[in-house]
């Protein structure tokens, strides 16, 4: 019962500062999302054995001056110039360390730092930018909110499918749990979830809402399948401890970290 009750805290206060920080303002949803992609990089960079302040690096000046133009009025040409010098400063200097240092394995160095950049640091940068896709910059905090509502009725409904009809697994190597049944379960209900949201969400059309329904079923499951692999390749069960009851802050963004920037792209067509 001890183990519920925290789980049922930890999870309430979860989703209570996320929600409030949708909700109240975009400074409030940069923030917090700044602070779990910092966490998400100590998560997967422990996970994957890598001892490295670079990712840290690049992933700060990644986000702050990938967001700086949607909190205040700076010229797009300024934030190029800032951005392209920073990060070339920012690699130079990581391969200059690495071969200063004499690493015996610099290209593996080299490729877990790339990996934890593309993994972790680009598509926070782009989550970050999904509310600001539409009406011109503005903030439309329901649309991100709508995409968490996805992710939240595709990972409940995909569990309790499969935990109650689930024969064929789904990929049994990284996730004997997953099955096609509750694949299809989670995708179902994500469909309608997204039309009722389409209803009170009316930034986006029921369309939009329906193909980013689908791009959450699809890569969703796909980020929770990576994400597995990379915890059975560590031989370990959570990202981390630091969410009581509920693993790491990677463990409950790895959907959304791998459906992000397909989401993005959608929206930056459309």
């Amino acid at each position: 019962m001890s183990n519920f009750l925290s789980r049922l805290i930890s999870g309430s206060i979860y989703l209570g500062v996320l929600i409030f920080s949708i909700l109240y303002s975009k400074i409030t949803f940069l923030s917090l999302f700044f602070i779990v992609m910092l966490f998400c990089l100590y998560e997967f960079t422990k996970m994957i054995q890598l001892k490295s302040i670079f990712p840290y690096i690049i992933g700060i000046q990644a986000f702050i001056f990938g967001n700086i133009l949607n909190v205040e009025d700076v010229p797009s040409r300024t934030i190029f110039i800032y951005v392209g010098v920073s990060l070339f400063l920012t690699v130079f200097c990581s391969f200059a360390w690495i071969l200063l240092a004499k690493k015996e394995e610099i290209v593996s160095h080299l490729g877990k730092i790339f990996l934890s950049i593309v993994y972790i640091v680009i598509p926070f940068v782009l989550m970050a930018q999904i509310p600001f896709l539409h009406n011109d910059f503005n903030y439309a905090k329901t649309v991100i909110l709508g995409v968490f509502i996805l992710i939240w009725t595709n990972d409940t409904f995909a569990y309790l499918v499969g935990k109650n009809f689930g024969r064929i697994k789904l990929f049994k190597i990284i996730s004997p749990n997953k099955t096609v049944e509750g694949f299809i379960g989670g995708m179902v209900f994500c469909f309608v979830a997204s039309y009722f949201i389409a209803h009170y969400f009316t930034e986006l059309s029921l369309i939009q809402w329906l193909v980013i329904a689908l791009l959450v079923s699809v890569f969703g499951v796909l980020g929770d399948l990576i994400e597995s692999m990379f915890k059975r390749q560590a031989g370990i069960k959570d990202s981390s401890n630091l969410i009581p009851g509920h693993g790491g802050f990677l463990d409950r963004f790895d959907s959304v970290i791998f459906a992000a920037p397909f989401i993005f792209i959608y929206l930056q067509i459309v």
